[in-house]
């Protein structure tokens, strides 16, 4: 396979700058351009060996550096990898990658590295996808997720279903062949029980997404009121910064302000709404039907009371509004202004409910707690395995159905009936690892890597 060439330590003026070759004639192409002070050619230099030296390219001399060689297939790729490490800053990483590509490599695209290590058997799609997630990881927690995940924790448990449910459709098989033998080795009934236990499994693999996502990729987040309830100054307490304009002068917000924050391990990707009232005012109208469109689509929901204040009609309709788009399950209330003493009594349909005060934080450390618990935040040991993309989640989710398939099969049909339902099964699970993904969703997953992994 061609030899590629990229940078892949970050953009920027640091003590080390890494150049990784990686192809059939990465080491040949490294010596082109570097010469070890030992007089040592390259092409004699052991596995996983680094040497220093100097590196050159036609102008002469520019650096002085290390060179670590791999050899196939004991290398990240599975193929011969050459690591070039100078001194960082942009002129000499620049002029290192050049030399590199005039010695003969090509520049590797997007992901390149981690895609020719799928391809090599070095890793699995799951494990690859967990080398992205690593690199990605904004909490210890999905950082703890992503080692499991490059660890083989996931495909151990993919491949745990699949062996089972190729029990099952192997006797199936033996059914079709001999049906007047009786050489299957399950009955109906056993076949049925086994297939229940193998949906719960599933069940609850696919059911870990919704905190994998949320660790992951963010919970779509919305902070709803009427005017001055301080909707902003809770989306600045959450954002740890002044991000939005706070005055006393209602319908101060009229866009939808969005920010992705950390809150506790969990992503929020949170939109601050314009208040939800009448209002005369054209561009004012425009930014409350977009925050009556964002309770539709948020997964979470945030509603801002203010407690200073009776309940008004203004309130009521943005509590109607979130029951009326069944939102009721995934809102928490916070009754803001707690610090104003005031003592009036909201009653509202929703179960969770905290007095809050974001002038001076009271109640934060229990919102933190109560999204937690919504999004199933636990000791990762009690979780069990997690998946934590879209694209595993899909994979899981025919899985599950098909085996469902099987059993209502099992109920009116014959053995061989099921059979068909178990085999899509065993063929949607094997999606997870890439067994049976196609080219064009494996080029879609590393293309969004960066250059140099």
């Amino acid at each position: 396979m061609k030899t590629i060439a990229a940078v892949s330590t970050p953009k920027g003026v640091g003590a080390v700058s890494m150049i990784r070759l990686s192809g059939d004639e990465a080491i040949e192409t490294a010596n082109k351009i570097f010469k070890p002070k030992s007089g040592k050619s390259l092409m004699q230099v052991g596995a996983n060996e680094a040497v220093y030296g100097v590196f050159h390219d036609e102008a002469g001399e520019f650096d002085d550096g290390l060179v670590t060689v791999f050899r196939a297939p004991r290398s990240y790729t599975g193929e011969d990898v050459a690591e070039l490490c100078c001194h960082g800053g942009a002129l000499a990483t620049g002029r290192l990658l050049r030399a590199a590509i005039g010695a003969g490599a090509d520049y590797a695209a997007a992901g390149e590295y981690t895609k020719r290590a799928f391809i090599n058997g070095k890793l699995n799609l799951s494990q690859a996808e967990a080398v992205g997630a690593l690199i990605e990881a904004r909490s210890d927690t999905y950082l703890s997720i992503s080692v499991r995940q490059l660890g083989g924790e996931l495909s151990k448990k993919i491949d745990s279903l699949i062996g089972k449910l190729s029990f099952l459709a192997a006797s199936v098989y033996a059914y079709i062949d001999y049906p007047d033998e009786d050489l299957t080795d399950v009955s109906v009934e056993e076949m049925k029980e086994r297939l229940g236990e193998i949906l719960a499994e599933i069940k609850k693999l696919s059911g870990s997404y919704r905190f994998g996502k949320a660790v992951s990729e963010g919970v779509k987040t919305s902070i709803v009121g009427r005017p001055n309830t301080g909707k902003s100054s809770v989306f600045n307490l959450l954002a740890g910064c002044d991000r939005a304009i706070v005055t006393e002068i209602a319908g101060t917000t009229r866009d939808v302000i969005t920010e992705t924050v950390k809150l506790g391990d969990i992503l929020l990707c949170l939109a601050d709404t314009a208040g939800i009232r009448d209002s005369g005012d054209t561009v004012e109208k425009i930014g409350i039907e977009r925050s009556l469109e964002s309770i539709d689509s948020a997964e979470l929901v945030i509603l801002v009371l203010d407690t200073s204040r009776k309940m008004s009609d203004e309130d009521r309709e943005v509590i109607n509004r979130i029951v009326d788009s069944g939102k009721s399950g995934v809102t928490v209330v916070l009754l803001n202004k707690s610090d104003l003493g005031a003592d009036f009594y909201f009653e509202v349909p929703f179960d969770r409910v905290i007095e809050f005060s974001a002038k001076e934080g009271k109640g934060f450390d229990e919102l933190v707690e109560t999204v937690a618990e919504m999004f199933g935040e636990g000791k990762l040991e009690s979780l069990g395995e997690i998946i934590t993309n879209a694209r595993q989640y899909g994979a899981i989710e025919k899985g599950r159905r098909a085996v469902e398939s099987a059993i209502k099969a099992l109920d009116s049909f014959t053995q061989d009936v099921a059979g068909f339902d178990i085999e899509e099964a065993i063929a949607a699970l094997a999606e997870t690892d890439g067994k049976a993904a196609n080219e064009e969703i494996v080029n879609e997953i590393f293309s969004h890597f960066c250059v140099g992994k």
